[in-house]
């Protein structure tokens, strides 16, 4: 056996191998004896970090040799290919989600703006192989069941992409199995089982999102794995898996902080900032990257324009809504448009009745709702602030333009009435509860001497978002909030319907909160004597500037991440296939993607049973011996050893961290979520049941009870058997009337192997769409009655 590395009896271990070499993982392969035994310092392997001057090795026994093991990466990758690619022409029309991730590929190689609650790079990619293969963008993917034949789309070229990038995710897994020690059968195991998940099947062979996804996720993975045994550089992609890597990043600060380590303060702020830089810095800078290209990429106005700021929307190309601004004039007729809702300001002779359904009493008011639809009682008239009424009021100064056509203009932070032209009356909001939100005042109107008693009740400050003070107010361009400068509140409404006495239009009402973005409108159009074919006479037809610089990148970045959060957060509308995250792991509920009747053909999300079974059972069981152990530890008990549970600790506790990041946080979201969301989190609850099959069959059960090398003055190895029998033989307990170790081991894999192939093969039908000869065939694989399969 060749020499693993000597000391002197009574030395120290080096301080920066012991930063680098921590023992989560085995160490590099260089440093392997031709028998592949992995070895790594003991005082990295001691529980509280002290260096041990006896100058003990572990050696940890890592079957298969590097022909196999290149041989196995191959054989699983040519598998996840296959799979992944088969029927990928069928069905040649549009399926599922592929309406909205076509139509963004479309959308970029158009270069018109569009907007989507997703990070950009996914669609940015499905656009760049659209336009390898000459696609021009000319389909928008609006419907289920297009052809794609009859539009001549070049969809093969799309759905291979995404089916590669699942693909490629089956090696990496199986390279990161290999990377924290699994042996070459376990981390085939685990490929294989990946390989042959319907669920990740059927998503990557679609053109969607998550292939790309779960390839950066598990990229990301490998690399800090890499990163943390060879201190390589990483990249980062995924909220979740910076997470997942944040806590094993502080937990490995965390030891070399140690001052027992012998690491200097020199060396410690060293790997701090190397994980500044590969952590924090290049893979923001990676997340910026995308948006840049994404905004150089869209300069033409497009569908997405309607959620940006008008200072955003002067950037964009032929912009309906800055090129047709018109400035407001006192006098003016106007209709008012709410942001988020597209319901105007609206008001007609029917009154709030004196009893809600709660009892509560209102004013009996004139009503003032929002309706989606803009008619005659939707117009309104700014009308100025007397300042003899209202001693506040700043005195008005006309500009020489204003002087000449005898006109003026409503500016930021002017004081105005509203008056409702239909019904001759003004817009007030009172100390009386709204009708659906008893938190907000209620609106109503007031006309004759009612209006004149109740004067300072019926004025609004116009308060113009992002302008400065004396920047006139335009249609369509600007975005508003009319402030009551009695009582504070912002006049705002929100969906739901009022009930019949309220002609299921929507409410308004007074909200406290003046920054809510509920608040928002714009003056929608505009009606005067000075307005010819919406141009004011006098004004150049031309495009108007604001007259201020075009945002930077970094406030168009911001503005879009504001906006990606807000409306992520208002997916919120049910919808029919949609499941709580406590029903993914267990296969509670499928997706239906594409259904035909002929052939009683169906594309079904649904995993693999067999596979997604054994990977929750395995997390859980991961957890009862870790609980179990940790109690047997408090009384004294060690039957692990410490080597052993260190590995299984960082290795497999580092997937479980993966796991969890990539699923817990789905239960604090208020959005709707579907089983397709947990495909990440999937991925890593399989490579854990791997590594735990890996090592109860192959290290512990099989005897090799992990050996302590240490070596003597004179340099000769010695072995130092574990100090008690039951850390020698760590599962015989398990096992105890079980076959030879080795046969044990591959009859289970076969077991599991021939199990799982079967149940794919059987479920083929729901990846591929290529149907069922029988309805009766087709009700045998529900398996659940919560598996809402067509046909069945």
């Amino acid at each position: 056996m060749t020499d693993i590395r000597h000391r002197k009896k009574g030395s120290v271990a080096d301080p920066d191998e012991s930063a680098t070499s921590i023992g989560l993982f085995p160490t590099d392969k260089k440093r392997f004896d031709s028998d592949h035994l992995r070895a790594a310092t003991l005082d990295n392997l001691n529980p509280i970090g002290k260096a041990i001057s006896s100058d003990l090795y572990l050696a940890v026994d890592q079957s298969g040799n590097e022909l196999v093991s290149n041989f196995a990466l191959f054989f699983v990758t040519a598998l996840a290919v296959l799979t992944r690619t088969w029927m990928l022409h069928y069905p040649g029309e549009v399926v599922f989600d592929e309406v909205h991730f076509g139509k963004f590929a479309s959308y970029y190689l158009r270069r018109e703006y569009f907007f989507d609650v997703h990070p950009p790079l996914g669609k940015m990619l499905l656009a760049g192989v659209g336009y390898i293969v000459g696609y021009d963008g000319h389909f928008l993917f609006d419907h289920i069941g297009d052809n794609y034949a009859e539009n001549n789309v070049p969809y093969l070229a799309l759905r291979l992409w995404c089916a590669l990038c699942g693909a490629a995710v089956v090696p990496i897994s199986y390279m990161t199995l290999r990377e924290i020690g699994v042996s070459v059968m376990g981390a085939a195991l685990g490929a294989l089982l990946l390989v042959f998940d319907n669920a990740l099947i059927t998503q990557s062979r679609l053109i969607l999102l998550d292939s790309m996804l779960m390839l950066f996720c598990t990229m990301c993975i490998y690399f800090w794995v890499k990163f943390y045994k060879q201190r390589h550089k990483v990249k980062m992609v995924g909220l979740f898996t910076m997470g997942a890597i944040g806590i094993a990043t502080l937990f490995d600060l965390w030891e070399i902080l140690d001052i027992d380590r012998g690491v200097t303060m020199r060396k410690v702020i060293k790997h701090f900032a190397a994980r500044t830089l590969c952590l924090i810095i290049v893979p923001f800078g990676l997340y910026l990257l995308p948006f840049y290209i994404h905004f150089s990429i869209l300069t033409k106005s497009g569908p997405g324009d309607a959620f940006m700021s008008m200072r955003f929307q002067e950037g964009l190309t032929n912009n309906n809504n800055t090129a047709g601004a018109i400035a407001v004039m006192y006098g003016a007729n106007i209709t008012l448009v709410h942001g988020s809702t597209n319901h105007y300001l609206h008001s007609h002779y029917h009154n709030y009745p004196l009893r809600y359904d709660d009892d509560r009493v209102s004013s009996q008011g004139q009503q003032v709702n929002a309706y989606a639809h803009s008619d005659v009682n939707s117009l309104w008239n700014m009308v100025p602030v007397d300042p003899d009424l209202y001693s506040l009021a700043k005195k008005y100064v006309p500009t020489k333009k204003e002087e000449e056509r005898d006109i003026r203009y409503v500016r930021h932070n002017d004081i105005v009435r509203m008056y409702h032209v239909s019904t001759k009356a003004y817009l007030i909001t009172h100390d009386v509860a709204s009708p659906m939100t008893t938190t907000n005042m209620e609106m109503t109107v007031v006309r004759d001497a009612e209006s004149e008693r109740r004067y300072n009740e019926t004025l609004w400050r116009v308060a113009i978002e992002d302008a400065d003070p004396g920047d006139k107010l335009k249609s369509k361009k600007f975005l508003v909030k009319l402030i009551n400068v009695i009582h504070n509140v912002a006049l705002m409404t929100n969906k739901g319907a009022l009930p019949d006495w309220g002609f299921k239009m929507q409410q308004t009402n007074g909200n406290k909160n003046i920054k809510d973005k509920s608040n928002i409108w714009r003056v929608d159009k505009v009606e005067h004597e000075r307005i010819v074919n919406g141009t004011e006479l006098g004004e150049e037809t031309q495009k108007e500037k604001s007259g201020k610089p075009p945002l930077s990148f970094m406030a168009k970045f911001i503005e879009l991440q504001v906006q990606m959060v807000a409306h992520n957060s208002k997916l919120t509308k049910p919808h029919p296939y949609s499941s709580p995250p406590s029903h993914w792991p267990f296969v509670v509920r499928g997706i239906s993607f594409w259904e035909k009747k002929d052939g009683i053909r169906q594309i079904y999300l649904i995993g693999n049973p067999i596979v997604w079974w054994l990977s929750i059972a395995s997390v859980l069981f991961y957890v009862i011996l870790w609980v179990v152990d940790r109690i047997c530890l408090r009384r004294g008990i060690d039957d692990f050893g410490h080597s052993a549970r260190r590995w299984w600790d960082r290795a497999i506790g580092f997937l479980i961290i993966a796991w969890a990041m990539h699923w817990l946080p789905f239960f604090l979201m208020g959005r709707m979520l579907f089983l397709h969301h947990y495909l990440p989190a999937f991925i890593f609850s399989t490579m854990v049941f791997a590594a735990m099959f890996d090592f109860i069959l192959r290290v512990a059960f099989s005897g090799s009870y992990i050996p302590i090398r240490s070596t003597s003055d004179g340099g000769d190895d010695k072995i130092i058997k574990s100090a008690t029998k039951k850390q020698e033989k760590l599962t015989s307990i398990w096992f105890a009337q079980a076959a030879t170790p080795g046969m044990v081991y591959y009859i289970l894999a076969l077991v599991i192997f021939c199990a799982f192939g079967y149940v794919f093969w059987d479920f083929s039908p729901f990846c591929y769409g290529s149907g069922f000869p029988s309805v009766e065939i087709l009700r045998a694989h529900k398996w659940m009655t919560s598996w809402d399969l067509q046909y069945a």
